[in-house]
């Protein structure tokens, strides 16, 4: 099956709680129609660069997957329908990489620089 990787953005006025339900939420999704998720990571909320729907601040997540086009196509389908989800971007990948992300190695590299002052 296809590889994809998936960022989500939620609205900010949810809990951390309930943005990772989402995540959750959309795993399902994917697995009902014969994916896997691979892999999840909740990045917490960040600064946009614009506003959305007069939104700041949102809930990031993202996902990596193992899905048939059409459990992905349906996932979209009810992110975009859903009321606290923003926006939705997926990237097809040849192949996952391997341990954390980009945005999860740059927050362990500010936590560690944190605890050597």
């Amino acid at each position: 099956m296809p590889l994809y990787e998936h960022v989500m953005i939620a609205r900010q006025d949810l809990s951390n709680a309930q943005a990772e339900g989402l995540v959750e939420h959309f795993s399902t999704v994917l697995a009902d129609n014969g994916g896997t998720v691979v892999d999840s990571e909740y990045w917490g909320v960040k600064t946009m660069a614009y506003k959305i729907n007069k939104n700041r601040k949102g809930h990031y997540a993202f996902l990596r997957t193992d899905a048939p086009s059409a459990a992905v196509q349906e996932m979209e389908r009810l992110a975009r329908l859903h009321d606290d989800v923003m926006r939705v971007l997926t990237v097809k990948v040849d192949a996952h990489e391997e341990g954390p992300s980009i945005q999860m190695q740059k927050r362990d590299e500010r936590d560690s620089r944190r605890e050597r002052r």
